[in-house]
């Protein structure tokens, strides 16, 4: 009986010791899967420097990508401590039940958060989510090949001297997004019609493309593979810096906006390190890094008196107010997403 219990206790010892060991290595790991090229590298070898928590670092090219693997994953547990949706994926995620809340009282640096972009429709009281990068999707345009003075609208990348030349970003939304405004329609619309007939306008346009890139758009601009087409704001900055014929315009009818999000999944092992990773990037010392190195504008309150003149006074980096004021964020369309995908598929295919 005796050694019966001692063997109890002991082998209670080993199950209590096997636990705290798991969770002391799941707590020294995080993984991270967010948009390519979104975190500089010097940032995650800090973050680990300061923390010893290493970062197990993946990427994706969308939100449907992104939404897929994490479905795949949630049976097994397998998956991600940390994501990057943009604003109308985080509500479609948090109804699904596929993220869980966020301690503030773990971000000490959650001031550094404009209040303006807070508390929005896609997530009231960010109980789910935080901005992380906001930008805009505008024109890119190769001087060197077209007068940039001659585009001054999305309806210019439908023009037949244009064959071959165009880059669209693989984004369903996105792209969508500019066919529906052109059509007079909602960006945001969740009518199957309408959105049949922007993928039939969209289809007119693929003449036109040569490469659907939302990996590095920049790339296939700086290596001269195209002249012409979409681009977000931050890949837009640094084409520039690598060559300064490549110029950024603002359409017309509008710039597309968007915000993208740190979100915590439902099936997080290392919750106490993704809300460090969070509060580490919040840091204003941190968000000038990011925008210096990746061009996007970070809502961080302390960054622009850390960032030199020339930054802050780059229409491309933070647009003009007039800019702001035409452009539409792209919004939760609810199960309609399934309709945009539908399409999407069979523009990709076509």
């Amino acid at each position: 009986m005796k050694k019966s219990l001692v063997r109890t206790l002991k082998n209670l010892f080993l199950s209590v010791t096997a636990l705290f060991a798991a969770s002391a290595f799941a707590n020294n790991k995080l993984y991270v899967y967010n948009w390519t090229d979104y975190v500089p590298p010097e940032l995650v070898a800090q973050f680990t420097k300061e923390t010893g928590v290493e970062v197990i670092y993946s990427t994706f090219e969308s939100n449907e990508e992104m939404y897929a693997k994490l479905k795949l994953t949630e049976s097994t547990g397998s998956g991600y401590d940390i994501v990057f949706p943009s604003s109308y994926y985080v509500n479609k995620m948090i109804k699904e039940n596929m993220l869980q809340p966020l301690d503030h009282s773990k971000l000490a640096n959650l001031k550094q958060i404009p209040k303006h972009l807070l508390n929005k429709e896609f997530d009231p009281e960010n109980k789910f989510s935080l901005p992380y990068v906001y930008g805009l999707t505008g024109i890119e345009v190769n001087a060197d090949d077209i007068d940039p003075k001659s585009i001054t609208s999305w309806a210019d990348l439908w023009k037949p001297e244009f064959k071959h030349k165009v880059l669209m970003t693989s984004d369903a939304r996105e792209v969508f997004h500019i066919a529906l405004l052109l059509n007079g329609k909602s960006p945001n619309t969740t009518n199957e019609e309408e959105i049949k007939a922007a993928y039939e306008r969209l289809v007119s346009l693929l003449p036109n493309v040569i490469t659907f890139n939302s990996d590095s758009p920049e790339v296939p601009y700086v290596q001269g593979e195209v002249a012409l087409g979409m681009i977000w704001n931050g890949s837009a900055y640094l084409a520039h810096k690598e060559n300064p014929s490549l110029q950024f315009i603002y359409p017309k009818e509008g710039a597309i906006f968007w915000m993208d999000n740190y979100a915590i999944p439902k099936t997080a092992k290392n919750v106490e390190g993704a809300h460090k990773f969070i509060d580490f990037l919040l840091r204003p010392e941190n968000a000038k890094v990011v925008i210096e190195r990746m061009g996007f504008s970070m809502p961080n309150e302390g960054v622009k008196a850390l960032l030199s003149p020339e930054l802050v006074n780059d229409p491309t980096l933070f647009p003009p107010s007039e800019e702001v004021e035409k452009g539409i964020m792209q919004g939760d369309v609810g199960d309609a997403v399934d309709i945009y995908e539908k399409y999407w598929n069979k523009l990709k295919t076509n």
